[in-house]
């Protein structure tokens, strides 16, 4: 079954090490413009997308994080569903996608970690 998943939630595993595949399911000329900091790029509409995942991922049980463009783009939920369907089993929509991302954090590519957002204590 595959979870959705908010850009704090994805930052949150991203700073606190976790192991996860972060996986941008667009074409790969649209990459460029949706790359979030760690991202592969694996098209979701590829033939072979699921085994890609996997052979990136080193297995099915790993967790992988979906996203594309943004909340009116379907390609992450194509490629969620694509994935839970080949048994994956840890598997998340970031329906927000980068421009989920850019708003949330206000950048692209790196970017702070959370601790560090919190406002100054005086």
């Amino acid at each position: 079954m595959k979870k959705v998943i908010s850009a704090q939630e994805v930052r949150k595993l991203r700073d606190a090490g976790e192991e996860f595949l972060l996986v941008n399911t667009l074409p790969t000329e649209a990459f460029a413009d949706t790359k979030l900091p760690g991202a592969v790029n694996i098209p979701q509409d590829s033939a072979d997308f699921a085994a890609k995942v996997e052979k990136q991922a080193g297995g099915k049980e790993r967790t992988v994080v979906v996203y594309c463009a943004n909340m009116q783009c379907d390609s992450s939920t194509q490629g969620a569903e694509k994935l839970v369907a080949a048994g994956f089993t840890d598997v998340y929509d970031f329906e927000a996608g980068a421009q989920g991302w850019k708003q949330a954090f206000n950048e692209k590519e790196g970017g702070r970690k959370a601790k560090e957002d919190a406002p100054l204590k005086r």
